[in-house]
């Protein structure tokens, strides 16, 4: 297992949609290993693929804390979301690509997801709340889709005018 290098708003990668995962063999099995060690050692509760520079529709999520140890950790690969709610969820949301930046996001309130696990057998997850966001925004991911595509064109403008000083200003630190 390897801490990889979590790539940052810029990268061209992270724009582009990852690819089907095809084979579920021991090199899969390393890259989700992998990630889940990079998402803990970020103190993330999701990372998908494309964020540590691998172009595959895989993601991984850890919701367990101290509140609630029992929250659960999914490894996806391949996931598709199948059902959304109608009803509309609104949370601040931040991501490990463009740190310590934040803005609230609307999504939806609960999604049903689709897809495998590291082995290849299928799973389904039946999500809301914390878990439900963090499903879409991994599969946005996915997608090439970044939570601050989701703002509106000003809030964005505005979050990515502080994102390059906050670059500047690490840059000369």
């Amino acid at each position: 297992m390897a801490v990889r290098r979590i790539l940052l708003l810029g990268e061209k990668i992270l724009r582009e949609p990852g690819l089907e995962v095809e084979a579920f063999d021991d090199e899969l099995r390393a890259l989700v290993e992998d990630m889940l060690e990079t998402m803990y050692y970020a103190d993330g509760i999701g990372l998908a693929a494309p964020q540590v520079g691998v172009s595959l529709r895989v993601c991984v999520l850890d919701l367990r804390d101290e509140d609630d140890p029992d929250g659960g950790r999914w490894v996806l690969v391949n996931p598709v979301i199948v059902e959304s709610s109608d009803e509309e969820d609104k949370a601040p949301e931040g991501c490990l690509s463009i740190p310590e930046m934040e803005d609230v996001v609307t999504r939806a309130a609960g999604v049903t997801v689709q897809g495998f696990d590291a082995d290849g057998e299928a799973i389904e997850v039946e999500a809301e709340g914390l878990l439900a966001r963090a499903l879409q925004h991994e599969i946005d991911h996915l997608d090439g889709v970044l939570f601050i595509d989701r703002l509106s064109a000003y809030k964005r403008r505005a979050l990515l005018k502080k994102w390059k000083k906050s670059q500047k200003e690490g840059a000369k630190g």
